[in-house]
């Protein structure tokens, strides 16, 4: 049986993702320590400061003007959370790391550990499907250099 304090931490996450979804970033600080580490690539090389979390989440809403990213499932052990999800989006808006918005859609799934600490998320991971999200907004696969 699982403790309150992992349906807790559970709770959280699905309360970040629905924060995200609905595009209410004054409420992210809620769900994420200040210092949060996001090591998740967008593409390739982003730091991973802490805070910069909330400067990328802003930027992937930027860039895709509907969607958002809806748990399937939440499995608590301990301090950590982990997500499977569905993310979905329409590339409207224009983002540094990412091409000039094509009107696509795209639908993939991703898998997301995230690390809480005090009732706050404070480090993520994740694993996303990104050859589904290039090959369906039509993207050209990225290059080092």
């Amino acid at each position: 049986m699982e403790s309150s304090a992992m349906n807790a931490n559970k709770q959280v996450v699905a309360d970040f993702f629905q924060a995200v979804s609905e595009r209410r970033i004054a409420d992210w600080g809620k769900y994420m320590a200040d210092d949060v580490v996001d090591h998740n690539k967008v593409i390739f090389g982003e730091d991973d400061a802490p805070g910069a979390a909330f400067e990328g989440f802003r930027q992937q809403l930027d860039a895709f003007g509907e969607g958002g990213m809806y748990p399937q499932q939440l499995i608590a052990e301990g301090d950590t959370v982990v997500a499977r999800l569905i993310v979905r989006g329409t590339h409207t808006g224009f983002h540094p790391r990412m091409p000039e918005p094509t009107g696509r859609s795209c639908e993939v799934e991703q898998i997301w550990v995230m690390t809480l600490r005090e009732g706050r998320i404070a480090e993520i991971r994740a694993v996303s499907d990104r050859l589904g999200m290039f090959l369906q907004l039509g993207w050209d696969w990225p290059t080092v250099g």
